[in-house]
């Protein structure tokens, strides 16, 4: 039994262990550019094993940031400093992605306009956005596809388009944000445009031979919102055009309890596995070697990521390799604490 330490190819990504880091805004940046702690972070977890570093949410445009410390990738100034972080990753041996994203209504900015499909605040705390007109929208989406250019140009082995959460994305394929009356809202292959046109677009600058990801909440936690089955074929939808990988989240669209677990996610996960027959990465609150090897031998999942776990502990894969007495993953420079 190999478990998590099964290589993983898709397209011309070669993983050598089935760990993912999962993207995590680190609110460190100033006016998007990532600097000498972001190279730390991420070296520091290619160091310590981890098959694939996927870079936290990067806004595509100024007012997409999560917060104003969220890295940005809406000017070419920004890729000499995403490329310092590929590049240290790269010689640690590890394999890193970007994280393309638009918070749309969800942003936290001050003196800055905000975004939606629909004119609807995400709960009383936050900002009323406004609707986006088409041509906002025509905008957006060529900062998507910009954006995708210029991480092909930082040198990325793969790019993970941020459908979840509650974001722009998932603003719009929701019924409970998406109030449009247009060509991008009402049912469900209409709610899908947006995300339909971008991808399309980023398939004219993004190589064909690497990878595209699609993050997505898989189950919204609301009687009115998307099922899993209709998230599925949100998916089916655009596969076609250029999806390789689904990275399977939940939650986030509107304010909702969720009863969370080791693994609560993992269901969701298998079901989009089952009805879109893509790989999928999962997770959920997993911290244990043992339940994520029991994941990839019973094939609920394909890769899994790890997301504060990896926070507390940079260097979980190496010791991972070591209970399972695999020989070659440590450092040459670590190899005396193995």
């Amino acid at each position: 039994m190999n478990g998590i330490f099964k290589n993983f190819s898709i397209k011309n990504l070669e993983l050598k262990n089935r760990i993912v880091m999962a993207p995590m805004c680190m609110n460190m940046a100033k006016a998007g550019y990532a600097n000498k702690w972001h190279e730390t972070h991420y070296e520091t977890r290619a160091i310590g094993g981890v098959g694939l570093i996927i870079l936290e949410a990067t806004s595509v445009s100024p007012e997409g940031r999560i917060t104003k410390d969220d890295l940005g990738i809406w000017s070419d100034e920004h890729i000499s400093g995403l490329k310092n972080i590929v590049d240290k990753v790269h010689k640690a041996g590890g394999k890193i992605g970007i994280q393309l994203a638009h918070a749309g209504r969800k942003a936290v900015l001050n003196n800055e306009k905000l975004y939606a499909p629909s004119a609807i605040a995400f709960n009383k705390d936050y900002q009323t956005p406004d609707e986006l007109t088409i041509l906002e929208i025509d905008r957006i989406t060529n900062d998507f596809i910009l954006g995708a250019k210029r991480a092909y140009a930082a040198g990325f082995d793969m790019i993970e388009i941020h459908g979840a959460h509650g974001y722009l994305i998932n603003q719009f394929i929701s019924p409970l944000s998406n109030k449009r009356n247009d060509a991008y809202g009402g049912n469900l292959i209409k709610r899908t445009k947006f995300l339909n046109d971008l991808l399309i677009g980023i398939k004219k600058v993004w190589p064909n031979e690497k990878p595209i990801f699609l993050r997505i909440s898989g189950e919204e936690y609301n009687l009115k919102g998307n099922t899993q089955e209709e998230l599925a074929q949100i998916v089916n939808q655009i596969k076609n055009i250029g999806i390789d990988v689904v990275d399977v989240s939940s939650g986030g669209v509107v304010p909702s309890t969720i009863n969370t677990f080791p693994g609560y996610q993992l269901a969701i996960g298998s079901k989009i596995k089952k009805l879109t027959s893509l790989p999928v990465i999962v997770g959920g609150l997993i911290t244990e070697l043992s339940m994520a090897n029991e994941i990839i031998e019973n094939q609920r999942g394909d890769l899994i990521y790890l997301g504060r776990e990896l926070l507390r502990n940079p260097y979980w894969v190496l010791q991972a390799s070591r209970d399972l007495d695999i020989k070659s993953l440590w450092p040459k420079a670590y190899e005396r604490s193995k």
